[in-house]
């Protein structure tokens, strides 16, 4: 992107700072923490999965985020409460405050030109792998190579209001708003109706991704 596109995208920057997790974000941190689900995936820059509770370690970021910036000597990420700016992995003028402590910072949001990250896409398609199921929850599908990963899992299902080119694929569709879905879901799960009022976990401001997540 230009540098033009670049401070347009990030002049959302209040946008994405207020917003707030979802129902859909706040059951699939409550689901991963029982242990009924076992991992996350998102394509999502927001940061609402980490703002909803959710640990590193039970997520791949697909696409980057606005609000991590990471240590370009020992990968310690730092998760902020502001947008850190930037774009393609450029430094930040921050340093390294949890990890090596000397190291520059850098954005990890992705450009249109830029790889995944290798080692979040590749823990993706592990437990995509791995999964009995895969629930893929307001998502077009269309963005590879992230769309097929789905496919991977021994089923999977689709939650989502428009057609996606998986959908002839999926064990079975659902064509309705994610939240409703999600509400419903923890109802039949067990969950009484005030989980939703309970307390969101406390949020991890940083982690070191490469040194905590489980060896592929």
């Amino acid at each position: 992107r230009s540098r033009s596109e670049m401070e347009s995208f990030h002049s959302h920057e209040n946008d994405f700072a207020s917003a707030r997790p979802t129902l859909t974000h706040r059951a699939i941190t409550r689901l991963i923490n029982d242990g009924i689900v076992q991992f996350c995936i998102t394509q999502n820059v927001d940061g609402l999965h980490r703002r909803s509770g959710l640990k590193r370690k039970n997520l791949a970021i697909l696409h980057g985020c606005v609000f991590t910036e990471k240590c370009e000597k020992c990968n310690t990420e730092h998760f902020r409460d502001y947008d850190v700016g930037g774009m393609s992995f450029q430094l930040t003028g921050r340093k390294c405050e949890h990890g090596c402590k000397e190291g520059g910072l850098r954005d990890t949001l992705l450009d249109w030109e830029d790889e995944l990250p290798k080692y979040d896409f590749e823990r993706a398609e592990q437990e995509c792998t791995l999964a009995d199921l895969c629930v893929c929850l307001g998502t077009s599908l269309r963005i590879e190579p992230a769309g097929s990963l789905p496919t991977y899992a021994k089923k999977f299902v689709i939650v989502n209001l428009q057609e996606t080119p998986y959908d002839n694929r999926a064990e079975f569709i659902v064509r309705a708003p994610v939240d409703d879905v999600m509400r419903d879901l923890m109802k039949r799960q067990g969950y009484g109706a005030d989980w939703e009022n309970e307390e969101m976990p406390q949020i991890e401001t940083w982690s070191k991704d490469y040194h905590d997540l489980p060896p592929l």
